[in-house]
């Protein structure tokens, strides 16, 4: 077993929806709780988390997702995806969780330390998808993945 000190968390966050946005903010908040170290690594789309313009803008997209209890050609209707997110939006704040900016900031504050990935900005900036700029300043480095790789060592790993 171990002692709450030698405990640590890697979160790797590759998804930048809403619905893929919580479960790792909930488990790192959590962790921190419970004096865990957590590391979090935003990767590809889970950019969006800690990009300025984007992580308070993140949507609900019902379309393939066999949970819905809609089709997906009714999923798929023009402005289904604004009121799926409206909607879980809501029921977000409803269970009094903070929006993704303020959830972030509340991790970094308790010792959670934020790392993007070097790969996936720099594919981004190539593709003028962000710059490097549009990182929150919360975020502690840009990192290569043997660099995240070091800080994983001997922590359990999620991948969402």
């Amino acid at each position: 077993m171990f002692e709450e000190t030698d405990r640590k968390l890697c979160i790797i966050c590759s998804k930048g929806t809403l619905d893929m946005a919580y479960p790792g903010l909930v488990l790192a908040n959590a962790a921190l709780m419970e004096g865990i170290d957590v590391v979090m690594f935003f990767t590809f789309w889970g950019l969006d988390m800690i990009n300025k313009k984007k992580m308070d803008k993140l949507k609900f997209v019902p379309v393939a997702n066999p949970s819905m209890p809609i089709p997906n050609i009714i999923g798929g209707l023009p402005g289904m995806t604004n009121m799926a997110t409206a909607m879980m939006k809501k029921e977000i704040a409803n269970l009094d969780f903070p929006p993704v900016s303020e959830f972030l900031e509340t991790i970094s504050d308790a010792g959670g330390k934020l790392y993007a990935c070097k790969m996936s900005v720099d594919m981004f900036a190539d593709m003028h998808m962000m710059k490097e700029d549009d990182i929150i300043d919360l975020v502690d480095a840009v990192v290569g993945a043997t660099d995240f790789m070091e800080m994983s060592e001997g922590a359990q790993v999620l991948f969402i």
